[in-house]
């Protein structure tokens, strides 16, 4: 039988190829097609590559084993280019180095080179210009030119195209969208888009458009009073960051795509939330924080039985929650926070909401809580943020076992010694600028992050768990010594994880006690602005991370330790304390 012709020749093929193999006998490999190693190489000349993310990409090597690189199993041709730049820096880290990341200018003929290529992900690199003509031909054409682009791109197999996060590229135009129907997903967010005043006209064009993220594009038309847009698979559009100034747009509640989440936060809309809301029928995530939205929140979002992320804060939203709030049993976060709300609160409004996991419900001046002293709330929370009128915390609170964040804000109340071990199993507490009538003398603080600054607590200072990492105690009626807070040690376990502690703006006293070697993870200590006294210890210096020390506005005499010289970093303020001088 001749094998050759056989639908089993092939699967032959390969078993016996890889007993071959196994033996040392088999060199099977489809090799990269030499027009996508080519065009790859020119792709790595056009660009810097300062951390050699590139230096895997040589002759020496197929191209479908390079770094970023992922090729079709049958014909080993280019499907997809993956170069990201990743970063590990802390949140506090405003503005990323990119210094290690991809840089210079690439050409978008990549999409026409590359036949075969359905993936393209740049994102959070540093390319500073784009470039439409082949990369053979060195008459380049930048984005600000007005061109044809029909004449230098045509890709009809790109579905995934991220461009996000390259802060420093200026795209002035768009017109290369309309030679890649196929596209799915878009993610150009932080991409400085000025100059397109077309945009909107321009995405509409691709007919299986699936996901647009468009945020902090510098975008400034939304086309308010456009009835319709011709997007036909659109389910996520993020337009968030972009200061459009206008109305919420007519065409986005016209949509019939099926659309399912909608970011337009921090985007200056003004107006009120239209009933026509309800033609969004398979909303899951809504955004619109941080607007200049007003008016009431019409009953009908109640209708929204999708509606799983409802973000609503930060806006001029007035008169009540509506209770159709409670009817949406698939919600799991709700943001009403920083409105002008009026009003009662109670359980009706959040009668059906078993699924919820995240509450935000602040106001000013504080909503009226009106709760059943026996209502248990059909959900467990996992972070919750309110304010409210009345001298008692809501009874229901006890009953939420799976909080790990809790914030209160603008509120007056009592706070027991059952509240203290409630929040004692919450891993960020924060009670901050409330009037709160509460004892911390004898006090376990076990939470990771504690912020209670600004509340009018008395009593001494609370003790510490080693679980600790963040006090702020600032601006209260706290007194007498410090040492309850760092000499009691019993609770350490011989380790403390505390790196912040602010106790400042109280009425402490006595000296500063020798009991620093036990906090050496310190980074940041604010003790002014109280009326401690004596010589600053010699133990302190044991605080080699100490970075910033406050001591201003006490009553402290003495030379400063020499001992501190071992705090490499350390940023001193004694600023008004008394009689304190540098050693000679």
């Amino acid at each position: 039988m001749d094998t050759s012709s056989s639908p089993y020749a092939f699967i032959f093929a390969c078993l016996l190829c890889t007993m071959m193999f196994h033996a040392g006998t088999c060199n099977f490999n489809n090799r990269c097609s030499k027009k996508d190693t080519q065009t790859l190489l020119n792709f790595k000349k056009g660009v810097m590559d300062p951390s050699g993310v590139l230096s895997s990409w040589s002759t020496q090597q197929d191209c479908c084993e390079w770094r970023g690189v992922k090729c079709d199993t049958i014909n080993s041709r280019v499907t997809q280019l993956s170069l990201p730049c990743s970063t590990s820096l802390p949140n506090y880290i405003e503005k990323e180095d990119k210094s290690h990341c991809l840089t210079g200018t690439f050409s978008l003929s990549l999409l026409m080179e590359l036949e075969f290529l359905n993936y393209l992900d740049l994102r959070n690199n540093d390319f500073l210009a784009i470039q439409f003509d082949s990369v053979h031909n060195q008459n380049y054409y930048n984005l600000s030119v007005s061109i044809r682009p029909r004449q230098y791109l045509n890709s009809s197999t790109l579905r995934h195209l991220d461009l996000a996060l390259n802060e420093n590229l200026v795209i002035n135009s768009l017109q290369f969208l309309f030679r890649i129907p196929s596209l799915e997903y878009l993610q150009i967010s932080f991409v400085d888009l000025h100059m397109e005043t077309n945009w909107l006209q321009i995405v509409t064009t691709l007919p299986l458009l699936s996901e647009l993220y468009m945020s902090y594009c510098q975008l400034k038309d939304l086309s308010p009073s456009l009835q319709h847009a011709n997007f036909t698979a659109l389910k996520i559009l993020d337009l968030s960051g972009n200061k459009f100034h206008s109305e919420l747009p007519k065409w986005l509640f016209n949509l019939s795509c099926g659309l399912s989440d909608v970011f337009l936060g921090s985007c200056s809309l003004t107006g009120q939330l239209p009933k026509v809301l309800l033609n969004l029928q398979h909303l899951e995530d809504l955004h619109l924080e941080n607007n200049d939205l007003n008016g009431s929140i019409p009953d009908c979002i109640g209708e929204l039985d999708h509606l799983q992320y409802l973000f609503l804060g930060g806006n001029m939203f007035s008169g009540f929650i509506p209770k159709s709030l409670g009817n949406l049993s698939s919600l799991t976060y709700l943001n009403v926070e920083s409105n002008q709300f009026t009003g009662v609160v109670s359980e009706r409004n959040f009668a059906k909401m078993s699924k919820l996991k995240n509450l935000d419900i602040y106001s000013s001046p504080p909503l009226i809580f009106d709760f059943d002293s026996h209502w248990i709330p059909p959900f467990q929370l996992e972070n919750l943020g309110l304010s409210f009128s009345g001298p008692h915390l809501p009874a229901w609170l006890y009953t939420q076992r799976s909080i790990q964040g809790l914030s209160i804000y603008g509120s007056s109340f009592q706070a027991p010694d059952k509240f203290w071990n409630f929040v004692s199993r919450v891993s960020e507490l924060s009670l901050e600028d409330n009037s709160i009538d509460g004892n911390l003398s004898n006090i376990l603080l076990n939470s990771t992050v504690v912020r209670l600054s600004s509340n009018g607590l008395k009593g001494s200072l609370p003790r510490l768990s080693s679980n600790v990492a963040v006090v702020g105690l600032s601006n209260n009626s706290l007194s007498g010594s410090i040492s309850p807070l760092l000499c009691d040690h019993k609770m350490l376990n011989g380790k403390s994880n505390l790196v912040y502690l602010d106790i400042s703006l109280n009425h402490l006293s006595g000296g500063l006690t020798s009991c620093w070697e036990n906090w050496k993870s310190l980074i940041h200590v604010n003790l002014g602005s109280n009326n401690l006294t004596g010589k600053i210890p010699i133990s302190m210096g044991v605080l080699s991370n100490l970075a910033s020390l406050h001591l201003h506005e006490n009553k402290l005499y003495g030379e400063i330790p020499p001992s501190l010289q071992n705090c490499h970093i350390l940023i001193f303020n004694i600023t008004e304390s008394q009689d304190t001088y540098p050693p000679a």
